[in-house]
């Protein structure tokens, strides 16, 4: 199945591109930072929510951890 039809699997997908491209941005911040329109803007505004949201990111990841592992 699909993760567009799946709830939880786009979830993690989100999760996980949030905290993959906040990651790619600090270590490569030219790399990112450069494309801000068109559709490579949107790694630009993920690393833009994981870097100014990171405690909420952080704590969904963590809660969704315990949720894929327990349930």
């Amino acid at each position: 199945m699909s993760a567009v039809f799946n709830f939880q699997s786009l979830l993690v997908v989100i999760l996980l591109m949030i905290c993959t491209c906040t990651y790619i941005r600090s270590i490569f911040p030219n790399f990112i930072g450069r494309h801000r329109i068109g559709w490579k803007g949107i790694f630009w505004k993920m690393a833009r929510i994981g870097e100014r949201l990171s405690p909420i990111v952080s704590a969904s990841c963590i809660i969704m951890a315990f949720y894929i592992i327990f349930v």
